[in-house]
């Protein structure tokens, strides 16, 4: 009797967490639904009130306006261009120095893991300064690889990756190299497999963190062609043009490849936000 009036409560418990669970995603989600919508209406309906809750009349003009009037397909590839490549290499090399803090011994080991993870304390703001003037005397301004290079340099992902190296079990590469595996092939064949959810994780955050690093890129990205998406749509939002429909056009444009990389590698996103949560 006790252990069933016990399940009613839970029951009853979780019927309310969801509906609170679901109050608060609609209500994050409203921002991106009004943004959607209002970038299909006609200007003049975009600030009507009572507003329209959905387009009286659908229009994609504001996006054929965007792309026409403004090097909007350039600014996507640059965009994608240096958040794919910044994280490819993020991945690559924080996966190689994670595997080495994790399994590897050498002397002073702790002391440089301590070293090296203490410069995430250092916000990005504060090295702008010099890192724009040794960008400068590289010849990387106005050049992708200006905004490339400084993102890859990271410790977050050796951070993260070492927690998932460090779950693997060490008989698993004593075995490997028991079979006559070498350094590298182990690494490649035997630990990265265990580490896919960390590799997905980094490779979402990482995107994204990229996509969004608006401030870099304004300031590497001088000329109009050599602009990013966020950098390209943050300056139609300064526009005096008052069609606020185009400027929501622009604005989903550039949301878009964010949410589809995160729906791609959700599972593993949430594997690696959880990471030290569950021991296995």
């Amino acid at each position: 009797m006790q252990l069933l009036k016990s399940r009613k409560k839970r029951e009853k418990f979780d019927v309310g967490a969801n509906a609170i669970v679901i109050f608060f995603a609609i209500l994050n989600l409203f921002p991106l639904y009004w943004l959607f919508t209002s970038s299909l209406k006609n200007s003049s309906d975009v600030l009507k009130m009572p507003p329209d809750w959905w387009p009286a009349s659908i229009t994609f003009s504001n996006y054929v306006e965007v792309f026409q009037s403004q090097p909007a397909l350039r600014w996507t590839f640059n965009s994608l261009f240096v958040a794919g490549v910044s994280t490819i290499l993020v991945v690559v090399f924080s996966a190689m120095a994670a595997y080495a803090f994790s399994k590897l011994k050498f002397t002073g080991k702790n002391v440089l893991f301590i070293v090296f993870i203490s410069s995430m304390m250092v916000p990005k703001e504060v090295m702008i300064v010099p890192l724009f003037r040794i960008s400068q005397d590289l010849g990387l301004v106005n050049n992708l690889f200006g905004m490339i290079w400084p993102n890859v340099a990271t410790a977050f992902g050796v951070f993260l990756l070492k927690g998932f190296f460090d779950s693997a079990p060490d008989a698993l590469r004593e075995a490997s190299r028991i079979d006559g595996a070498g350094e590298v092939r182990t690494f490649l064949q035997i630990m990265l497999p265990i580490v896919k959810p960390g590799i997905g994780a980094l490779f979402i955050l990482n995107f994204v963190q990229v996509w969004n690093d608006y401030l870099w890129q304004l300031v590497i990205g001088q000329d109009k062609e050599m602009k990013t998406l966020m950098v390209g749509i943050a300056t139609l939002m300064q526009d005096l043009n008052p069609n606020f429909a185009y400027k929501m056009a622009g604005a989903t444009v550039a949301a878009i490849p964010m949410l589809l990389i995160f729906i791609l590698f959700q599972q593993y996103f949430t594997r690696g936000i959880s990471i030290g949560a569950v021991k296995e």
